[in-house]
Formats: structure tokens, sequence, C-alpha cells
């Protein structure tokens, strides 16, 4: 069937609500839903370490202890990612083209290779936990914390990336009421297994670990109910999990960016912890635990708010509808750049509560109030790289997203965490300072790059 032909048709409910609805009042209708799964979503891991920072004595080193674990963590969810994130905008521009069945085929090849990677990641993380978490700084008194946490961790592989990983498919058909409701019942039930299994049954550490396990479990559960009744436009069919070459292939050539922007955070993270071992030592460790919780609340509800909106720009460049996408663009670009000024603002205004969210430690909260402005002080650009890098993948633009990717983290953060230090005698506020100054470069060359796309293709009348 042609687009003209699936025009003349009588609207899907899709189509209603993606192709015809009034803008302004669908990006709200489907980011904020997308935005409070975010930030429910990010309370899982932050929450574990508000809890963990607070134990009477040990909490400081328990927090920077968990705090090794995070790249580890990072990894499981960018697996997650590479299918979810690569499948869904695949599905959604299908969905915008009406070939309902081809949307199906790379649900059910998603599946399937969530599975697979849950098999994988489980086996190889349970045997080299210990080589890995050494090398990524848990040494010491840090050891066994990390070990109690990840290894209760990774036995919920599996339900973390079904829940992850497929709930991008309930979003892809602008269902994100019921996707903020797939991560809300694990984030609720983790928020009250997290005190009762760590001080009332004092499990600790490995209460946390319990209590995120189950939670996720629960969310899969639910994620794959969903996909599998006749609720959903998208249904998971057997038929359709058998691996297909060139389905699989279009997925990884998407699917690699969001993979990369993730996984990365784990370098990221191993590169921040190793610097400031070297120039700083555990006190220093413990701050990047915290700025990194902190950056995670800030950034997750922007995240939300652009994947929110990607099923719009995906469905409507699908259906050949440039001015949908053109004014979707637009203000989600808007509307990206004014929180992130904002969250600038707040971070300078508010570093002592946020510090002291998650620790009690005296030394380690006015070390982390020291350094905040510095971390944070990038910020305000990032809303521009996160609506570009958004628009890129809901647009299918594979290539250009995968450099953009990895331009912020790979290119810059990490070259500079390692250079500033050695440049500035050794100080450990320099590793801070390769935050904000990748930021604020990333954000201006990611702007650059899609006002030129923006310009060759998407400025031209819609056909």
């Amino acid at each position: 069937m042609s687009v003209s032909d699936a025009h003349s048709a009588p609207l899907s409910d899709s189509d209603r609500l993606l192709g015809h609805a009034p803008i302004g009042g669908l990006i709200v209708k489907l980011s904020l839903p997308a935005v409070a799964a975010q930030l429910i979503n990010v309370l899982y891991n932050v929450v574990d370490r508000m809890y963990i920072g607070n134990i009477p004595d040990i909490g400081a080193t328990a927090l920077t202890g968990v705090g090794v674990t995070f790249p580890v963590l990072m990894i499981v969810s960018a697996f997650a990612a590479f299918a979810g994130m690569g499948g869904a905008p695949r599905a959604g521009i299908r969905l915008g083209a009406g070939d309902k069945e081809g949307a199906e085929q790379i649900l059910g090849n998603c599946v399937s290779l969530l599975l697979v990677l849950s098999v994988a990641l489980t086996t190889v993380f349970q045997l080299f936990r210990t080589p890995i978490l050494i090398a990524f700084g848990a040494t010491g008194d840090l050891l066994p914390y990390a070990e109690d946490y990840i290894t209760i961790y990774l036995w919920g592989t599996v339900s973390v990336q079904l829940a992850l990983g497929l709930n991008t498919f309930i979003s892809a058909q602008g269902r994100s009421g019921t996707a903020m409701i797939s991560v809300a019942i694990g984030a609720v039930l983790n928020i009250v297994l997290d005190p009762l299994l760590i001080f009332v049954f004092d499990m600790g550490v490995q209460g946390a670990a319990i209590a995120t396990v189950l939670s996720q479990t629960v969310s899969a559960a639910w994620v794959l109910a969903f996909l599998l009744s006749g609720r959903s436009v998208l249904r998971i069919r057997a038929k359709n999990l058998r691996f297909s070459a060139p389905v699989l292939a279009s997925v990884a050539a998407l699917g690699v960016s969001p993979f990369i922007m993730q996984s990365t955070e784990s370098l990221v993270t191993i590169t921040l912890n190793r610097g400031m071992a070297r120039y700083g030592g555990e006190l220093y460790m413990g701050t990047i635990t915290i700025l990194q919780s902190v950056m995670q609340l800030l950034v997750m509800p922007l995240q939300g708010l652009t994947q929110g909106t990607q099923p719009i720009l995906s469905y409507n460049y699908g259906a050949k509808n440039l001015d949908r996408v053109r004014a979707t663009f637009k203000r989600v670009f808007l509307i990206s750049l004014t929180y992130t000024c904002s969250a600038f603002v707040f971070v300078c205004l508010l570093a002592w509560p946020l510090a002291r969210m998650f620790t009690s430690d005296a030394a380690l909260i006015e070390l982390t109030v020291k350094a905040m402005p510095v971390f944070f002080g990038g910020i305000w650009a990032f809303g521009a790289q996160m609506s570009c890098q958004a628009a890129f993948m809901g647009l299918g633009q594979a290539k250009v997203s995968l450099f953009l990717a990895t331009l912020r983290k790979v290119i810059l953060l990490v070259p500079l965490a390692i250079l500033l230090p050695m440049l500035m005698g050794g100080d450990p506020f320099a590793i801070y300072l390769a935050e904000p100054a990748s930021d604020i470069i990333a954000s201006v060359t990611t702007l650059t790059v899609f006002l030129l796309f923006y310009k060759r293709t998407l400025s031209k009348p819609a056909p």
C-alpha cells in the first residue's frame, strides 16, 4: 500500500495520535509519562545509593564500593538499549509507513536478542566479577561491598534486559503512559523493599541488590504481559522470534549509537575513579559516585522528554510528513535547552542538600559541595546535544548518531580526564573540569552537524 493510499484509508489509532494530533499537546501527552518513567527508572540505582550511603558507620565506604559497580550496571543497560532503542525507532518508522507486520518482526527479533544477551552477560560477569571490579578500582575495603552488590544484581540481568529493552516498543506505539506504569511498578516496589531489607532485616548492601532484582523482575513481567496481549498494537508472536539477518542488521546499525552512549558511561566512570584514586584518594572517589548520581537525576528527565517525542519524529518521518517533524524538533530543542540552563542554576544553589541525600559524612559532603559547580559547569549546553542526538535517532540516522555518541565521552571526556591532571600538576580538581569542557565542545559540534542535516534534508518541502 502506498503512502497516499494509506492516508486515504481510515486513520489508525497510531495515525490519529502521532500523525494528526496537535503537536504541543502531543509532546506533553507523550513526554510527561516518559519523563516520569525515566525519573522512576533512575531511582532503582540512586535510591540504593541513598540508603547505602546512610548505613551507620560504614555508609561512606559502602557507597563508594557500590559506586565502583556502576560500570557493570551501565554495560548491562547498554545492551538493553542496543536492542530496544535500535529496534523501537525502526518499528515506529515501519508503523508510520503502514507496515505493521514488519514492525512486529523487529519486535520479535529484539525479544530473542535480549534473551541471548542476558545469558551471555550473566555468564561473563559472574565468572570474572572479582578481577573486573579490581580493575575498576574496587580495592581494599571497597571490594567486599562491591562484590556483595554485583553478585546478586547479575542474577537479575534477564529482567533488566527485558524490562528496559522492550519498554521502548510500548513507547513507540504512543503508549507512553503504559510505559511509565511498567517502570513505576518496579521502582515503587524497590523503594519499599530497600529500607526493609537493608535496615529492618539488616542485610546491608546485599539487601539493596535483592530489592533491585525483585523489582526489575516484576517490571519485566508487566512489559511481557502487555506486549503479548491484545491491548498492544505491536505484539510478540512466536513466528517473529526466529532471527532475521536483515532485521538484526538494521537494529544493530541504529542500536550501536545508544549502546555506545551508555556503555561509554562505564568507561567514563572507570577513568574518573582511577584518576581520583591516583590523585585524590578514596574520598575523591566518593564524590564521583555522588556527582554521577546527581547527574543521572538531572539528565534522566531530559532523556524522558527526548525519548517521549521520538515516536512522533519516527512515525512522521516514515510517513514523509516533514512539517510535523520540523515543528516537533523545534519545540523539543527549546524545552531541552531551557531545562539544562535551569539545571545548572539548580545545582549551584542546592549543592549541599544534594550531597547530603547520599551521605552523612561531613568531609565527603564538604568536598562534593566544592566540586559540584565545577563538574556541572557545562550542563547548561547539554540540552542542545540531547535534543539533536535524539532527533538523529528518531530519524534513523545511524552513522551520524554513532559519531555523536562517541564524541562527548570517548573522544573528549576520557582523554581530558587523563590529560588535564597531568597538565595541572596532579590537581584532582582537573578531573572535574573534564566534564564541562567535553559537554560544551560536544554540544556545539552536535548542534552544528544537526543544522547542516536540517538544511539538507528537513528544510525541503514535504513531498
